[in-house]
């Protein structure tokens, strides 16, 4: 096999890697700077603007849409590299390059589903990073890991359908730029359980549509990304031309969107172990106990040894997952999509907690990265359906293999 990036994508990782360097790690301290002196914590931050200006003049914007008409025209093997840097900042950089989540699945969604009104209405803006959005899915009152469980409902009246429901959990829609939420809920409750399911768009400003508090992630507000939101819909009416692809089709959508935004998520991940095993490093290296190094430590090397090779596992496993997605799509990867939702997410888990443990006290605290950094890998054990989920529906395909 042929490990090396194409010469497209190490143009663009080379382009990338300067970017990074030269601008969005010097911004990290500013921003929080900025973030602590807002007047509104959702606002984006100054910094984050400038940074877009300059990623969309070099070249860095919209590189995970593989559709040309939209985006970079990548192949997720030649976006997963790419993504994994951006993940050294996941608080900055993939926001930078309009390359985050949920507005990347949102997109993906809207360019495969939507029609040429959505498209103009909707898809463009975010494509420009003029505006934001929200995926409403998960629901407070039943498990929503399985989707034919969400019970917000969707219902036909004339030309317009009325949106009753409550949603928590709701990324992005803290923002004051977030202008439209795409909403999942039932148009049709007694029919066959994966065709009870739609999908509309919901503008904000809709009467009935209320953002009722923010809900925080092992504490934190995550208000870089425009935090995550309980949401009520009460008797909200759009225009029927609002539903997106056909009633019954929102299951189908639902699965078609969480592919991609899986991979998306485990390549960033992978960005993220790397940021944590170098700050590690330098912590080990620069730190003494008990009159040696902490490098010296044989517990603190034995987790630096581990963390590497997890780390390389990990990055073969994904790279593996793209290259099916882009030669057989994501039916035929599916069941290495599911093994790296489940890998990766606890493995970077594992490493940046080690990482804490290293740098002490001063892991927990704002002076380093790492408490976020952990709060979002460990989010991302439920994000995109919880680990037991996928080892569930991949055992039962093994099993199936077995089978007389």
């Amino acid at each position: 096999m042929d490990f090396a990036h194409d010469a497209r994508t190490e143009e663009l990782r080379e382009r990338l890697e300067a970017f990074m360097t030269e601008r969005v790690l010097p911004a990290e301290p500013v921003a929080r700077e900025q973030r602590a002196a807002a007047a509104d914590r959702w606002e984006p931050v100054p910094v984050l603007t400038e940074l877009q200006r300059e990623a969309r003049a070099r070249g860095l914007w919209n590189l995970f849409l593989p559709d040309e008409r939209y985006g970079a025209g990548l192949t997720n093997l030649q976006y997963a590299p790419l993504a994994e840097i951006t993940g050294r900042s996941p608080q900055l950089a993939p926001a930078a390059l309009n390359c985050g989540a949920p507005d990347t699945g949102n997109m993906e969604l809207l360019a495969e589903f939507g029609s040429p009104e959505q498209h103009e209405r909707w898809l463009k803006p975010l494509l420009e990073g003029t505006i934001r959005s929200a995926f409403a899915m998960t629901e407070p009152a039943v498990a929503s890991s399985d989707a034919r469980n969400i019970e917000t409902r969707i219902e036909r009246d004339g030309d317009e359908y009325v949106v009753n429901g409550l949603k928590w959990y709701i990324s992005g829609a803290m923002n004051p730029r977030c202008e439209v939420f795409i909403v999942m809920g039932k148009t049709d409750p007694e029919g066959d359980p994966r065709r009870r399911q739609s999908m509309i768009l919901v503008p904000r400003d809709t009467p009935g549509l209320t953002v009722r508090r923010a809900m925080t992630v092992l504490g934190f507000d995550d208000d870089w990304h425009g935090g995550h939101a309980e949401v009520s819909l009460e008797n909200v009416r759009v225009p029927a031309e609002n539903l997106i692809g056909e009633e019954g089709g929102g299951f189908a959508i639902a699965q078609a969107r969480l592919g991609p935004g899986r991979i998306h998520h485990c390549m960033r991940l992978i960005g993220m172990a790397e940021r944590a095993i170098e700050l590690m490093c330098r912590r080990a290296l620069g730190r003494t106990a008990f009159g040696r190094p902490l490098a010296d430590q044989g517990v603190v090397r034995t987790w630096i040894a581990d963390a590497r090779v997890a780390v390389e596992q990990l990055r073969l496993l994904v790279l593996k997952t793209a290259w099916l997605m882009d030669t057989v799509g994501n039916r035929g990867a599916h069941t290495e999509i599911q093994a790296i939702k489940i890998a990766v997410p606890r493995t970077v888990t594992e490493i940046v907690d080690r990482a804490i443990q290293v740098h002490g006290a001063g892991g927990l605290g704002q002076d380093f990265p790492l408490a976020e950094l952990y709060a979002s890998a460990r989010s991302l054990r439920l994000a995109d359906g919880p680990d037991e989920v996928h080892q569930r529906s991949l055992a039962r395909r093994e099993l199936a293999r077995h089978a007389d």
